[in-house]
């Protein structure tokens, strides 16, 4: 775990606006920044990053959060991972509170990442004196630039080349790295041997593993590293590093079946491609590319076997659909690889992709007559497991409906055989002026504006008027929560970084991104001070109006009368200082 100080220093030192320019352009606006969200489409900007305050905001989507939020939206990266790519661009080590040892070590003290990089250079090294090899990703289209963008290399021929990058070759490190295989009588052996060489990367950049080609005959033509402890297959998707600014900049991704068409992809400018690495695509890959993109688009063969594959990415994706997120098929025409494909039409847009629901329906049909009492019941029991699987309450409804129309019956029909609560069909919200904020609110909001308002606020006098009544019991026992950190740690300023995993997160997250509204208004100190002292003045009124209220109804029942024992447990159930 990393410790919450080290967090707090490390995103006091970092300066969001540089981060978030590197990524996306902003333009002064007023006391901020401003862009078009990188989040979702817009025309006008909305997007709104805060120098004083070191926060980023959506007035659009709502995204919000810390320079370490940004990086795990817009990378796609995980909460350490972001922490550790952050603290290395302003020359901070990252200290780990565990004694454990890393995932990435050996139990010889050496990193895994550090052995595959050098078997990374020796490959690429080996390529340069590989003349057959080179002819043959020449043939194959491939530019010396693109070679050198993907780190291909080359594995000779032989059993033991690796000896010449490990002296050490019965180090335990390149087994568990999956470069060397050790037989049962205890030999040792290069697992790549006269391959060409693709290193797999991770979302950091670190070399995780490796996929190698055969050249010429010989079985199986394209062997992956063993899943180790720092590469499962399951989880990673050949290409994505590599991809991640085309696929924000196309808004899209197309997931192809292996390396070769990621890369020849990438020569003919679709460098928007990414393949898993020779399974199915599993929903930890369909939530990594959501994170990065809105419409996912899955390349696969038109024959018997691309669509076996197709129907497992869509049964796979099921449960990690989202609304307003879309997820298609395209199936290559016959003798048709993807590179050849989109070298006839690189406008993607009018590419005949064949959409996630009628894809469904489509090979659920192809399995009964719909003609038949018979037909039409497999149909139904067939969709119905599907379906269950959808979250996503919008698509679920669009789907529940176009399947009941197959079919020929009501919606409500289908529902009621789904075992499905029916509801009204979800419409578009109604616009209106927003909803004023609560007193607990504004002060909560305007101690994160300025912690040093801590000194005009008593948390005794909090208690004594806070009951176990209310809409607003969350952010008062928030507001208690703070006051009372606060107190041992004043300094504090990253609320949401310093709450995280706490049941107060994500309020924190969003009372930080309420914050950006007082800089709006252009409040000076003072007058931030004075809205301050009357949110709270104005917050314990009403607290002890709906104390007293409690304690009028209660007096007016019997000692034994159920309701004035509950009413009573609420006046009692307030928020206690400790």
């Amino acid at each position: 775990m990393i410790p919450q100080s080290f967090i707090q220093d490390l995103l006091n030192r970092v300066d969001i606006v540089d981060l978030i320019d590197r990524y996306v352009k902003l333009k002064r606006s007023g006391a901020n920044y401003s862009a078009c969200c990188p989040f979702h489409s817009e025309k006008t900007p909305s997007f709104t990053v805060s120098q004083t305050k070191q926060f980023y905001h959506c007035f659009g989507c709502g995204a919000h959060g810390t320079a370490i939020g940004f990086l795990i939206e817009y990378s796609g990266l995980g909460f350490i991972d972001a922490v550790k790519e952050l603290a290395q661009s302003v020359g901070m080590q990252v200290p780990e509170e565990r004694t454990e040892k890393p995932a990435h070590k050996t139990n010889e003290g050496e990193s895994l990442y550090d052995v595959l990089l050098k078997a990374a250079q020796f490959y690429r090294n080996e390529l340069r004196n590989a003349p057959h090899a080179i002819e043959y990703l020449k043939n194959r289209g491939l530019s010396g630039d693109i070679a050198k963008r993907f780190g291909i290399g080359y594995a000779p021929d032989g059993w033991q080349n690796l000896q010449a990058v490990f002296p050490d070759y019965n180090k335990k490190s390149l087994v568990e790295s999956g470069l060397v295989i050790q037989s049962e009588n205890g030999k040792r052996y290069d697992r790549f041997r006269g391959r060409i060489m693709f290193p797999i990367v991770n979302e950091r950049g670190n070399i995780i593993g490796f996929g190698g080609r055969i050249i010429g005959k010989g079985e199986p033509k394209y062997l992956n590293s063993p899943e180790t402890k720092i590469f499962e297959k399951g989880r990673e998707l050949y290409g994505l590093f590599q991809a991640r600014k085309a696929i924000r900049d196309e808004k899209k991704v197309l997931v192809v079946e292996g390396y070769m068409d990621v890369i020849g992809l990438a020569q003919y400018d679709m460098g928007f491609a990414v393949a898993t690495l020779g399974t199915a695509a599993t929903g930890n890959h369909i939530q990594k590319l959501l994170r990065v993109t809105d419409d996912i688009v899955f390349f696969f063969d038109g024959d018997e076997a691309g669509r076996r594959a197709a129907w497992r990415a869509l049964e796979n994706s099921l449960p990690y659909l989202v609304d307003g997120k879309q997820v298609s098929f395209l199936f290559l025409p016959e003798d048709e690889d993807p590179d050849t494909y989109v070298r006839k039409s690189k406008d993607t847009d009018k590419w005949e992709t064949v959409l996630f629901s009628d894809f469904l329906i489509r090979e659920l049909r192809s399995k009964v007559d719909l003609a038949k009492p018979e037909g039409r019941t497999k149909f139904l029991g067939d969709a119905k497991p599907l379906v269950k699987q959808i979250v996503a309450p919008l698509y679920s409804f669009m789907l529940r409906k176009q399947l009941a129309e197959t079919v020929g019956i009501t919606q409500q029909e289908l529902d009621a055989e789904f075992q499905i609560k029916t509801q009204a069909a979800p419409m578009p919200a109604r616009r209106s002026a927003p909803a004023r904020p609560s007193n607990v609110r504004n002060a909560l909001e305007l101690l994160v504006v300025d912690p040093s308002f801590k000194r005009l606020a008593d948390r005794a006098q909090l208690a004594r008027t806070a009951v176990a009544e209310g809409s607003d019991q969350q952010e008062l026992r928030a507001l208690d929560k703070l006051l009372e950190t606060l107190e041992t740690q004043p300094q504090i300023s990253k609320f949401g970084e310093y709450f995280r995993g706490t049941e107060f997160g994500e309020l924190f997250d969003s009372v930080e991104a309420g914050v950006l509204r007082w800089q709006e208004l252009g409040f000076d100190a003072a007058e931030l001070q004075a809205e301050f002292e009357g949110a709270w003045q104005a917050l314990i009124r009403e607290r002890g109006m709906a104390a007293q209220a409690l304690k009028s109804r209660a007096a007016t029942l019997r000692p034994e009368d159920v309701e004035k024992i509950r009413l009573l447990k609420q006046i009692d159930t307030s928020i206690q200082p400790k």
